[in-house]
């Protein structure tokens, strides 16, 4: 008979399955249960609405947390875990530490404020009031249970389970994770990549790993894509185009981007083009009081990362300006001419960006930059796909702004990176798990890895899939029917995007009409559309 150390653990994936957010992972043994990150859902409201269901296990059950990096969609559900009951340790790299003291407060006050200004107009409308996902307190209590581990040094997380970690080259602090799992025999080997920095990131060293697993679950997010081999100096001189663009048209260019490690780099070359003459001089607002405290964090780290002595020289450039109170944001767009404005969110859907797109969007001299990847169903996604009119924050807004893409700082690996980082870990006995992408990058990947592994080795999981592992393959676990969200839904437009843009078309047909004769009689036929629908 086996004995219990022989009992085949489960892998189980409750986020970033056939979507790029909700990063979360358990792994439980008949002594022990783990999560891998634990992260916010982002994009469609169907799909954020998964942060405040229950989670799909016990938090309490939970034995400790090993977080790869601080970026909200792998550490923005942690409070809620420790809300509900969690409090086993948190295990995660000192730099990581740093970022979340900041990060996950911050997280926690966006939640506060955005459901306060939610509930008074749920007040107006007779609706019932809500509460936030989680509170500040519990942000604080989350912090005090991190423990700082090193890269490449072994520890126990618990009972029969030990890890270590591997620079990721994502993110300041960024990790892979390597586990071991005992067995009588010997122990079983996973390695979870987190997400993986491209080659040449401005301020990270290229990713790192160990080979020979028996498991080996890897991100896809550009999966089915190789981006142009960009030195510094050329993604800079693509900058400088853009730059000098929205210079010439007179106007503010407005930067969505995210709060940690982006920023950063945009600062680093906007400085280095600024000061070389190549782009003109002009005010840099960083207007995110997360980013603000984030640069101070990557200053005290400067000595850790690559660039750390221009990153210094950018932070303290006479140019930039860090806002911090509301009355500061406000007052940017009352400034005339050219001038830069970065905030976050970097997906467009929270925080002070959206009071400058407001503010911008209608501006045939602004210009609007999307710095990075755009989830479907984002504010960002849908002004990247050439909306006309977007609704935010309850209102319409002509979009006549300029929108560019510039992706050349994305914080992940290309298809032939990930190629390449999966190459240098083999051999992996059993199988490769995709996640951390939407359908694309996940088919992509699969494709290109199938010179490395068996097509049938390849496996897509979707939002609770689950899987019991041995040395010998993994089995598929039946998963209690309804699903949190059905597969189709994820990484998709929702209700939600669909009824902003029908208010927005009937906004369109009413203000076109010729005269009132012609509005009343759209009003009158929207009437009899809803009174069949009751039907």
């Amino acid at each position: 008979m086996r004995g219990d150390r022989d009992k085949d653990p489960v892998l189980r994936f409750h986020g970033a399955a056939h979507g790029v957010t909700g990063s979360c992972y358990e792994i439980g043994t008949s002594r022990a249960r783990i999560l891998v990150d634990c992260g916010l859902f982002q994009g469609s409201k169907s799909e954020r609405e998964l942060n405040y269901g229950a989670f799909p296990f016990a938090p309490e059950a939970i034995d400790a947390v090993i977080l790869t990096h601080a970026h909200i969609d792998h550490s923005g559900l942690l409070q809620k875990l420790v809300k509900q009951g969690f409090s086993g340790p948190i295990h995660t790299t000192r730099a990581t530490i740093d970022l979340c003291s900041v990060m996950l407060p911050d997280a926690a006050h966006i939640q506060e404020m955005e459901v306060e200004q939610l509930n008074r107009r749920n007040v107006q409308r007779g609706r019932q009031p809500v509460e936030p996902i989680y509170r500040q307190e519990d942000a604080a209590a989350c912090m005090s249970l991190f423990r700082a581990l090193e890269y490449c040094e072994w520890t126990t997380i618990a009972e029969g389970l030990r890890a270590r970690l591997w620079n990721a080259g994502h993110l300041l602090g960024s990790a892979s994770v390597e586990l071991e799992i005992d067995r009588d025999d010997a122990p079983l080997r996973i390695i979870f990549s987190s997400d993986i920095g491209p080659d040449h990131k401005l301020l990270q060293a290229d990713p790192e790993g160990p080979a020979g697993f028996d498991y080996l679950i890897c991100e896809s997010t550009y999966g089915d894509r190789d981006r142009p081999d960009f030195s510094p100096e050329q993604r800079r001189s693509q900058l400088g185009e853009i730059v000098r663009g929205a210079a010439e048209a007179n106007g503010p260019l407005i930067v969505p981007s995210f709060a940690v490690e982006r920023t950063q780099e945009l600062l680093v070359d906007l400085y280095l083009l600024m000061e070389s003459g190549d782009v003109p001089t002009a005010p840099i607002f960083v207007d995110s009081p997360l980013a603000t405290r984030a640069s101070a964090i990557f200053e005290r780290h400067a000595d850790e990362i690559e660039q750390g002595n221009v990153l210094r020289q950018a932070l303290n450039s006479r140019e930039l300006r860090f806002t911090e109170t509301v009355e500061q944001s406000k007052a940017i767009n009352r400034l005339n001419g050219f001038f830069v404005v970065i905030a976050a969110s970097g997906m467009c859907d929270a925080g002070r960006i959206r009071h400058h797109l407001k503010a911008n969007l209608w501006r045939r001299n602004a210009t609007v930059m999307m710095a990075g990847f755009q989830v479907q169903g984002s504010l960002g996604r849908i002004l990247l796909d050439g909306a006309r009119r977007v609704r935010t924050q309850g209102e319409e807004v002509e979009v006549k702004a300029r929108i560019r893409l510039f992706d050349l700082y994305s914080g992940h690996a290309d298809a032939g990176e990930l190629v390449a980082w999966v190459k240098a870990r083999t051999p992996v006995k059993q199988v490769v798990f995709l996640t951390h992408g939407e359908e694309g990058g996940l088919g992509g990947l699969r494709e290109k890895l199938t010179g490395i592994m068996p097509y049938d080795k390849i496996i897509m999981p979707r939002l609770d899939d689950a899987f019991q592992l041995s040395p010998r393959g993994c089995l598929p676990i039946d998963v209690n029917e309804p699903r949190r969200l059905r597969p189709e839904k994820i990484a998709r437009l929702d209700w939600h995007n669909d009824l902003s843009k029908l208010l927005l078309e009937i906004s369109e047909a009413v203000g076109a009409a010729a005269d009132e004769r012609g509005r009343a009689a759209i009003v009158r036929r929207m009437r009899r559309a809803l009174e069949d629908s009751d039907a």
